[in-house]
């Protein structure tokens, strides 16, 4: 029977709670979106009617939260699938197919890595608009090159194993050994790679929402809370730090799962090579 470690447990529990409440939004949040609670003032203390008080505007900070919640989870896990998606699938071509295909791919890898992903986010978002598909898209292929480098050098050691060179004489297409011999045996850095990245994107949106160039208002994300409510810090007000703490237990419970997962996919395969 599988044991799993308290650690795992609490980051599952963490993990699955903050999914929850972004998938049941419109349920959990007494209030709306941007609604403005009739008799609310700025800033309120937490009380039994505002859990956690309100911001900037008189809007109940946990209704908020709980928005930004879905659309910060949201952005992050798509931008994620569409730098894994991209990253990989070019990583694995690249080091099965090498050559000249290998070599253009590496260098403009290494071209976009030499650019900030901060400042190219910006330049790109300064031109096109600020809409969640391409919020999605350019952090998603931003993040994609590290992906990519990942994939490539696990590959490139998997090519010259004996099965992949059986698949080959036997005929097997480039898809066949990328889908069939070389994925099922990168999973484990991929997925210890994912944790990271999932948090990379929660933190990308965060950080251009902080800037004003992420999710605009009067959609929440958490890095908009904080910039709403950053200059109630003056006066004592928390409400610009709630968000930062949501982040930082988000990226915690994430990276257990992820730890956990890592571990158990590295001593079943160490179990099965045994």
């Amino acid at each position: 029977m599988m044991r799993i470690p308290v650690s795992a447990l609490i980051g599952l529990f963490l993990t699955g709670a903050f999914f929850f409440v972004a998938i049941f939004a419109q349920w959990v949040a007494p209030y709306g979106m941007s609604e403005i609670v009739p008799g609310a003032d700025a800033w309120m203390p937490p009380s039994r009617e505002f859990w956690l008080g309100t911001d900037t505007l008189g809007r109940d900070l946990f209704s908020r939260m709980v928005y930004g919640a879905q659309i910060t989870i949201f952005v992050a896990t798509a931008a994620t699938c569409v730098s894994f998606l991209t990253g990989s699938v070019l990583g694995f071509s690249a080091a099965v197919i090498g050559g000249r295909y290998d070599q253009i791919l590496s260098r403009l890898v290494d071209l976009f890595m030499s650019i900030p992903s901060l400042i190219m986010a910006l330049v790109v978002l300064s031109v096109l608009p600020a809409t969640l598909p391409i919020l999605i898209l350019v952090i998603g292929l931003l993040d994609s090159t590290r992906v990519f480098r990942l994939a490539r050098a696990v590959a490139v050691d998997i090519t010259v194993m004996d099965y992949v060179e059986a698949a080959r004489l036997r005929g097997e297409g480039t898809r066949w050994i990328i889908f069939r011999e070389i994925l099922p045996n990168a999973l484990s850095p991929l997925v210890a790679e994912l944790g990271l990245r999932f948090i990379f994107a929660v933190l990308f949106i965060s950080t251009l929402s902080f800037l004003g160039l992420g999710v605009q208002p009067p959609m929440a994300d958490w890095g908009g809370i904080v910039k709403e409510n950053k200059e109630g810090l003056v006066y004592g007000v928390s409400a610009s730090l709630v968000p930062a703490v949501a982040i930082a237990i988000l990226a915690i419970s994430v990276n257990l799962v992820a730890d956990w997962v890592l571990n158990r996919t590295t001593s079943l395969k160490g179990g099965r090579g045994a």
